[in-house]
């Protein structure tokens, strides 16, 4: 094992423990910002995971920072969700 791998993992690891952390607070408010940050946080633990055990190399793997992208989309749109239509309810 080597230490990207090692410190991807502790990575990935840190972003699922982020995920559960806004899933238990969805769980309690049922607030769809916190589900939405659940996702993006479990989106951006699989593409550090898939970054790290993938093995592909170089250019061959810009793929997998679109799920980033995605993740990062998730919350700019969740954020903006709340802050146009949050205080509606």
């Amino acid at each position: 094992m080597t230490l990207y791998v090692f410190l991807s993992g502790a990575a990935s690891t840190g972003f699922l423990l982020a995920a559960l952390f806004f899933l238990r607070f969805w769980k309690r408010t049922h607030d769809p910002l916190f589900s939405a940050f659940s996702l993006a946080f479990a989106l951006m633990a699989l593409a550090q995971g898939l970054l790290a055990l993938s093995g592909v190399q170089g250019e061959d793997r810009a793929w997998i920072y679109l799920v980033r992208l995605a993740a990062f989309l998730i919350i700019l749109a969740a954020i903006y969700r709340k802050n146009r239509y949050g205080r509606a309810r």
